[in-house]
Formats: structure tokens, C-alpha cells, sequence
């Protein structure tokens, strides 16, 4: 028989960081795209940018618009990007839909030219990467853009219990800032790279107690990920595991 003055437990409600209870709109990003894998050319061209419009904004300033970013920017497809002329960079900052910097917008043109640039260097790190995951599948990251940015992903990651544990630039950002902007990148700091390599699931800053700590299905619970592997020798070492 079951007693009924016994205590109900009440389900325990989401631990997201504050910014992730900011509205409903951060919610659902926190709840169902931040940390997770971002490995495509094109994801990655539209999140550089957006990172770099943010530049002294908040996200949720950026996430607002990013609708009207798309549509202003041709979907991020940098081919086309790339071929943005000065009378486009005009008309883009009269548009009131997104933010109106030309500085940026400019920006948002040169890392277009850079992504496609990309494509024609030889280079072994441009050339794609396997990582298995947690659950015994495997991402695979695209060559040129996602295959450079990936190349910097640390081998561990935090395992935050507070804002204050969360760090806001690291080894890896600072070295990935360099690089892109030896490359022609630009709006691509070593903070905004961080805060791109949290974005999409290189590192995971999710609070340790977080419902979205581990999402990304790349870091162990000792917070370790699994070695990248050249999608050239893939097959063999995948077999081989």
C-alpha cells in the first residue's frame, strides 16, 4: 500500500549556465546548439563571422539577428561572400536587420576569401580528421576551415562548477588566433576564439553539473578526448581499434 503522506521527489529543473536562462530563445540555444560539433565548411565560416560580430555585443544580440545575417550574407556560403564588392559592403551597412558595422561586414568578406584560400594550400593539417566519440561513432571534420580550426582542439577539457571556473582564452585559443590571422582572418582574437572552440564542442564549459555536460559526446567523464585521426589514415586505424 502506498503511502500518500510520503513526500513527492520533484524532478530537479535544468542547470544551465546564467547567460542560458537569459530568455527563451538562449534556452533553446543552450539547451539544443552550444557545445555541439560544428565540422563543415560553411558551419564554420557562419560561426567565425558571428563571432566576430559579436566583438563587443552579447550573443544574445548577435543570436537575435542571425536570421538576417543569413539572409544578408547568401546562407555563409563563402564563395559567394567572397565575391562581395565595396557597393555590397555599402548596401549591407544600411541594413538595420543586422549589425551595421563596416569594419565587420568587411571582415565577414576577407574571412570569406580566407576559408576559400584554404582549399589550395598543402597542408596535411587542412586535409580532414576523424574522432571517435564517446559513444563508439566517429565526427568527421571537413577539410580546409574545419580541419585547421580542429587541429587546435585541446586534449582536455574544464570541468567548471561556476562562471568563475569557465576560462575565457587558452593556450590553444591564443595559437588559433595567430594562425587565422597570419591566414588573412580577422575579428578572430584569442577570446573570440575561445569562445568559438566553446561554441562548437572543442572544449566543453558546460557546469559539470549541467544536463548538457558530455552533449558533444567528445570528452570522457575524466575529461579527456580521443586522439584526432587524418581522415587519410582513418580507415586503418579505425579497423585497427
Amino acid at each position: 500500500m502506498n503511502d500518500a503522506s510520503a513526500p513527492r521527489e520533484t524532478a530537479k529543473p535544468p542547470v544551465r549556465t546564467p547567460w542560458g536562462n537569459g530568455s527563451a530563445m538562449m534556452r533553446d540555444y543552450y539547451d539544443h546548439e552550444w557545445g555541439l560539433p560544428v565540422t563543415t565548411e560553411a558551419g564554420l565560416y557562419e560561426r567565425v563571422c558571428l563571432e566576430g560580430f559579436q566583438a563587443g555585443l552579447s550573443w544574445a544580440t548577435i543570436l537575435s539577428r542571425r536570421e538576417a545575417f543569413r539572409q544578408a550574407f547568401e546562407g555563409f556560403d563563402p564563395e559567394i561572400v567572397a565575391g562581395f564588392t565595396d557597393e555590397d559592403v555599402e548596401r549591407l551597412a544600411t541594413n538595420a536587420a543586422i549589425i551595421r558595422s563596416r569594419a565587420k561586414i568587411r571582415a565577414a568578406v576577407g574571412n570569406a576569401r580566407a576559408t576559400l584560400a584554404l582549399r589550395d594550400l598543402d597542408d596535411p593539417r587542412l586535409a580532414g580528421w576523424c574522432l571517435p566519440l564517446t559513444d563508439g561513432t566517429v565526427l568527421e571534420i571537413d577539410p580546409g576551415l574545419p580541419s585547421l580550426i580542429w587541429s587546435y582542439a585541446p586534449s582536455t577539457t574544464p570541468e567548471p562548477g561556476s562562471m568563475a571556473d569557465v576560462p575565457t582564452q587558452s593556450p590553444e585559443s591564443r595559437a588559433l588566433c595567430k594562425e587565422l590571422k597570419s591566414l588573412g582572418f580577422s575579428y578572430v582574437g584569442p577570446t573570440t576564439t575561445y569562445a568559438l572552440m566553446e561554441a562548437i564542442g572543442m572544449v566543453d564549459t558546460h557546469w559539470v553539473e549541467s544536463h548538457q555536460r558530455g552533449a558533444s559526446r567528445i570528452f570522457s567523464p575524466e575529461a579527456r578526448r580521443a586522439e584526432l585521426i587524418p581522415r587519410s589514415g582513418s580507415a586503418n586505424r579505425l579497423t585497427d581499434d
